[in-house]
């Protein structure tokens, strides 16, 4: 066997699933068994049909002393992976590839340094993974959904630290209104550490306003989804 084939050998994995939970009509939690894969919250992992070519890319949702691994999904009707994705079963396998990537904390944190997570949708994924593996942290997130069907698993954050954005939906516990809009109508400090994550044109509206308020761009740190 030559070493590409010996490496693809070690990289990719089967893992059991061991619970499916569905938090909306279209978005669901694969828990799976951690098969002693190491990780750095933040990092993503190609996972798919243990019968199929395809795999798609999901940021690690659980942390990383967790004794399990789980992938947050939202079902793309016309998608490869979500849908098959969905449709899975505890007991079921899944390919799960080695994980990669670079949108993580500092390895070293400065005291006291303030931390500002934006993301949309599932975009926030990385984001229970940063806190889950690292308690303590001094962070605010900002979610952007367009109803509160979507804040996925809201009370694992404090209610003090969890700011919903919603778009299509007023409520008493929450934003109405973009990521955007919150963000215009209250500043952010320029010694703030930001990280960003969700689809490209939420990214890129922050990113200007973020620079636009002085938080210089070594202080800003994105992950494009989609």
């Amino acid at each position: 066997m030559n070493e590409v084939s010996e490496a693809n050998k070690i990289s990719t994995k089967l893992h059991e699933i061991v619970e499916m939970r569905h938090l909306n009509e279209s978005t669901f939690v694969v828990k799976l068994e951690k098969n002693n894969l190491e990780f750095q919250a933040g990092q993503h992992i190609n996972v798919g049909p243990a019968n199929s070519i395809h795999t798609r890319e999901y940021s690690i949702y659980s942390g990383e002393n967790d004794d399990f691994l789980e992938i947050l999904v939202k079902e793309v009707s016309d998608g490869f992976i979500s849908p098959v994705l969905k449709k899975q079963r505890p007991g079921n396998m899944l390919v799960v590839e080695e994980p990669v990537g670079y949108f993580s904390l500092p390895r070293k944190s400065n005291p006291g340094e303030k931390l500002l997570f934006i993301a949309s949708g599932t975009g926030i994924s990385p984001f229970h993974s940063f806190i889950k593996s690292n308690p303590g942290l001094d962070f605010t997130i900002l979610h952007g959904i367009r109803d509160n069907s979507e804040k996925y698993d809201s009370d694992f954050y404090s209610s003090s630290r969890y700011i919903a954005c919603t778009s299509r939906q007023k409520s008493d516990n929450s934003y109405f209104g973009r990521v955007t809009n919150y963000l215009e109508e209250n500043p952010v400090l320029s010694n703030t550490r930001c990280y960003l994550c969700g689809n490209s044109s939420m990214i890129h509206d922050v990113y200007d306003i973020l620079e636009s308020q002085g938080v210089s761009s070594e202080m800003i740190h994105a992950e494009v989804y989609f």
